[in-house]
């Protein structure tokens, strides 16, 4: 039902050439600062579209995002060491 998407990272040399990232797939995010975009796309489409992302004459940098392959069910919480201490030891 739901398609696995990947975020990739472009980093640009100038942010003039953002319209046309557009095409490539559905921007997130645009730094104005550092100069980069987020942009989602299909993971089985990443790895093809990453090479045409190098090819162009105004990107400096192309990364891909690692949370697709990141666990994100934390099981094994620590119990806090303030709620183990015994209040009642006190006064």
């Amino acid at each position: 039902m739901f398609v696995q998407r990947q975020g990739i990272i472009v980093w640009l040399y100038s942010l003039k050439h953002v319209r046309h990232l557009k095409k490539y797939g559905n921007i997130h995010y645009v730094s104005k600062r550092l100069k980069y975009v987020v942009l989602y796309c299909n993971l089985s489409d990443s790895e093809r579209i990453m090479e045409k992302l190098q090819s162009l004459s105004f990107v400096k940098k192309v990364e891909l995002s690692y949370r697709p392959y990141l666990d994100l069910e934390f099981d094994g919480k620590k119990k806090d060491e303030e709620k183990e201490f015994d209040y009642k030891l006190g006064l």
